[in-house]
């Protein structure tokens, strides 16, 4: 029984039983979303969606890092592997493949430098143990990993590291979820640690523009389900708000020592998401006075555009964006498997194909509700 895996079974059935309460006193079919990855998990590994109601739905929004990095980036990330650069990445990034389809993994065999680190402090001590060596650190994730990275910064960097940068801004993207027609989103469940960060007072103006329930939200499945609760008691009510149900965690202003470590070094600027849209005041650009420290500066490359590419007759963009679910891609378990993963959203850790194969979901949720 799925109840068993909650600390507290009981508590959890109170709260499924108010949810399908609510749901029959609304009576219309209502979609959720979540961005952020652990929230993804949370809710497989739980079986949450099974304590549902039919006519509500949650979907995975563009919540997982290393999915929504543009091939761009990728791409040249690669091009300086194979130059003889040393890269520094994520061990989940250094397999995302660009739009040619090769990861800077791919380019160990002909002699690229590829180093897996977990973090950017990791990437600062790997560079001044070989000051003759050029190190560039592949720089991706949210609030949560661009403030370490502004620490660093402004602690100084070794002259022979510089940055791919990556950086998302969440409160921007989750402001283009919830304004997408093509979605029709009813609700949102914000991410924990992106808006410890960065706190709530950041998505108040999208919240005023759009008048959608929000609720920032814990990553235990009982916090889950508390989530979903409280974005239906909003719709029921009438009375949509920003809503705080992580409040051990999340706060209305959030984590000012970081976010001043941000602004010092940061500007924000247009950002592309992968598999997404160009959105505006989503993306981390280093100022002036850092400027020197972006890889495409120090190596005069250029951005080659927003054009993306996936592997051909894949999904990824649309399970992504929340458009569809992991088993509606055709390629899904097939040639797409963990053991062989093609794009993005099956190779990440959090990536939402990945999540659901190692789940072993392998039929679509809305038709196993039916």
């Amino acid at each position: 029984m799925v109840l068993e895996g909650f600390r507290d079974p009981q508590l959890a059935k109170k709260i499924s039983d108010k949810i399908h309460e609510y749901a029959k006193e609304i009576d219309e079919d209502l979609l959720f979303m979540h961005v952020c990855g652990s929230h993804e998990w949370t809710i497989s590994h739980h079986g949450v969606r099974s304590l549902l109601p039919e006519n509500v739905e949650i979907r995975s929004g563009p919540g997982c890092p290393v999915c929504i990095t543009p091939a761009d980036d990728i791409d040249t990330a690669v091009q300086l592997a194979q130059e003889g650069k040393s890269i520094l990445a994520y061990g989940d990034m250094s397999r995302s493949k660009g739009s040619k389809g090769l990861s800077v993994l791919d380019t160990r065999p002909s002699g690229g430098d590829v180093r897996i680190v977990y973090s950017i402090h990791d990437a600062v001590i790997t560079a001044r143990k070989e000051p003759e060596k050029e190190f560039v650190f592949f720089a991706v994730g949210f609030d949560t990993t661009a403030p370490p990275t502004a620490y660093e910064i402004l602690q100084g960097l070794p002259p022979n590291l510089s940055l791919i940068l990556s950086y998302r801004y969440m409160p921007p993207l989750v402001g283009s979820v919830l304004k997408s027609s093509v979605l029709g989103i009813d609700g949102i469940i914000n991410p924990g640690h992106s808006s410890t960060v960065t706190g709530m007072k950041p998505y108040y103006p999208d919240f005023l523009e759009t008048r959608k329930p929000e609720v920032f939200c814990g990553f235990e499945p009982i916090d889950v389900l508390l989530g979903i609760l409280m974005l239906m008691r909003q719709l029921k009510e009438g009375k949509p708000k920003l809503e705080n149900e992580y409040t051990r965690s999340v706060t209305w202003e959030g984590n000012v020592a970081a976010q001043s470590s941000l602004d010092k070094v940061f500007d924000l600027a247009e950002g592309y998401v992968r598999g997404v849209a160009l959105i505006p005041q989503s993306g981390f650009a280093l100022k002036e006075k850092y400027r020197n420290l972006d890889a495409y500066e120090k190596y005069g490359l250029k951005k080659k555009g927003t054009n993306e590419q996936f592997i051909p007759g894949a999904r990824c963009g649309e399970v992504i964006l929340g458009l569809c679910e992991p088993t509606e891609c055709p390629l899904y378990m097939k040639e797409c498997t963990p053991q062989t993963p093609k794009g993005p959203t099956m190779i990440s850790l959090e990536g939402t194909c990945k999540i659901w194969a190692e789940h072993r979901v392998i039929t679509s949720i809305k038709s196993s509700k039916k």
